[in-house]
C-alpha cells in the first residue's frame, strides 16, 4: 500500500460458478476487504460514517484500517489525534452523536466502534507499515517475539480495548527494496507473522500485505508467511506509473490482468504475480487479489492507445500522477480497455484505472483461481454510492449456487 501510500449479515460468496472452474469443496467464503486510511479525514475529507452513507459498511466481510507504527521494533501508533483523540461532530459520526468531552476513544477508533455495533458481522484490522512506514521492521525482525508482544499490548489498550480483531503488516519490502533496502533474510516475514500469531492465538486475524513484482516475490519465502497467516494481499497495481522518474516516459496500465502486445515487462500483470504464488505452493484460497481504487496518469500525451510517448505525470489532487476513481469516471472518462483494465484519453492526458466492469473481470479470474477474495485499496476512492466495491461483491458472488 502507498501512504501518501457484505452484507449485513456476511453472504456466503461461493467462488465457483456456472461455467468456471470448480472452486474446492469446503472452500471458504469469499473475503471483500477495503483498507481505510487515517489520513483520510483530514484533505479527502472521508470519514468512517462515509462508509456507511455509501453502504460500504454493509458490503464488507473486513475493514482494515491503515497505518499503525513500527518504530524500534515495536508497534505503535502515527497519529493519536485522527485515530482516538480528534472530536467527531454529528455529521461525520456513524450513529448521528457528537462525540462528548468525556468519549473515550473518540477519533476513529470511536467510529470504528460503533461501526461494528452497527454491522455486527465487520472485522476490523490494524494495519502497520506502509511505503514511508516499512523501515522499522527490520528491527522488529530482529526480535520477533518482542514485536509481536507489543502489538498484542497496542490492541488490548483500555482505550479502545475490543476495536481490532487483528494486525496486518504491509511491510514493503522483506529482504528487497522499498523506499528503502531491507536485508532481514528470507525467513523474516514467516517470523514475524508467527510470533503475532502465538501473541494473539488462532482466533485472530493475521494478514499481510505482499509486493506483486516477481523478483520482490522471490526475496522471501511467501509460503511459509502463508500459514500462520489467514491471508496474504497481493498488491496487484502499481506495475506501472509509480515510480518512474520524471520526464519522457510511456503510457502503460497501472494494473493490468494480463498481458497485451507492447507491455513493457511480460510479467508485469496480475495473473503472473497469481501464477508465481500458486506456483512456489502458496494455496490459492490464502491469496487475495488487489484491487485499486484510483488511476495513474501521464501528461503530454498525443496517443490515445497505451505505449505512446508522455512529458511527465498528470496532476492529481494529492499526488502527482495519482487521482480518485470516483474523480477520472467524470472528469476523464474511459476511451478504451487492455489487459482486462481500462485506460482513458482526455485532452493531453492518459490515465489508466479499473472500472466496475474490469472488476467483474477480475473478480471472474479471482474466482477460476479460487482465490480467496479481493480487496481494495483504498474505500476513499469509490464513489459515493460504492460503485467499484459493489463490482467486487457482484463479480465474486456471480454464478454463486450453480
Amino acid at each position: 500500500m502507498r501512504r501518501t501510500a457484505l452484507l449485513i449479515v456476511p453472504v456466503l460468496l461461493a467462488l465457483a460458478g456456472c461455467g468456471d472452474e470448480p472452486a474446492p469443496v469446503g472452500h471458504a467464503p469469499a473475503k471483500v476487504v477495503g483498507y481505510f486510511t487515517n489520513w483520510g479525514v483530514y484533505g479527502r475529507d472521508f470519514h468512517v460514517s462515509d462508509l456507511v452513507a455509501s453502504g460500504a459498511a454493509a458490503k464488507l466481510t473486513h475493514l482494515v484500517y491503515a497505518f499503525g507504527n513500527v518504530t524500534g521494533g515495536r508497534c505503535g501508533t502515527t497519529d493519536g489525534w485522527a485515530d482516538h483523540q480528534k472530536p467527531i461532530a454529528a455529521a461525520d459520526s456513524v450513529d448521528g452523536v457528537t462525540d462528548p468531552p468525556e468519549a473515550v476513544p473518540r477519533g476513529n477508533f470511536g467510529q470504528l466502534r460503533k461501526l461494528k455495533a452497527k454491522y455486527p458481522h465487520l472485522k476490523v484490522i490494524w494495519s502497520f507499515g506502509g511505503w514511508t512506514g516499512s523501515e522499522g521492521f527490520a528491527a522488529a525482525a530482529r526480535d520477533p517475539r518482542a514485536f509481536a508482544a507489543s502489538c498484542r499490548e497496542l490492541l488490548a489498550d483500555a482505550r479502545w480495548t475490543g476495536v481490532f480483531d487483528g494486525i496486518d503488516l504491509d511491510w514493503e519490502y522483506p529482504n528487497a527494496c522499498g523506499l528503502t533496502c531491507d536485508t532481514s533474510g528470507r525467513d523474516a516475514l514467516a517470523s514475524l507473522l508467527s510470533a503475532l500469531r502465538t501473541a494473539l492465538g488462532p482466533d485472530a486475524i493475521v494478514t499481510a500485505a505482499i509486493p506483486a513484482d516477481i523478483g520482490k516475490l522471490a526475496a522471501t519465502d511467501y509460503v511459509a508467511a502463508s500459514r500462520p497467516a489467514d491471508w496474504l494481499s497481493a498488491m496487484t497495481y502499481d506495475y506501472f506509473g509509480a515510480g518512474d522518474a520524471e520526464g519522457a516516459q510511456r503510457t502503460a496500465p497501472h494494473s493490468p490482468l494480463t498481458a497485451y502486445p507492447g507491455i513493457p515487462r511480460e510479467t508485469a500483470t496480475a495473473s503472473a504475480t497469481v501464477d508465481e504464488l500458486l506456483r512456489v505452493g502458496v494455496p490459492a484460497g490464502k491469496v487475495l487479489l488487489g484491487i485499486g481504487f484510483y488511476g495513474r496518469g501521464w501528461t503530454g500525451v498525443t496517443s490515445p492507445e497505451p505505449g505512446g510517448t508522455a512529458t511527465g505525470r498528470a496532476a492529481g489532487r494529492y499526488e502527482k500522477g495519482l487521482e480518485d476513481y470516483a474523480v477520472l469516471a467524470r472528469r476523464c472518462p474511459p476511451t478504451g480497455t487492455v489487459g482486462g483494465t481500462a485506460y482513458a484519453h482526455c485532452g493531453t492526458q492518459w490515465w489508466s484505472y479499473d472500472t466496475p466492469e474490469t472488476i467483474q473481470g477480475k473478480m471472474a479470474y479471482a474466482r477460476r483461481r479460487a482465490l480467496g477474495g479481493a480487496f481494495a485499496w483504498e474505500l476513499s476512492g469509490d464513489t459515493d454510492r460504492a460503485d467499484l466495491l459493489t463490482a467486487v461483491v457482484t463479480g465474486l458472488a456471480a454464478g454463486a449456487g450453480g
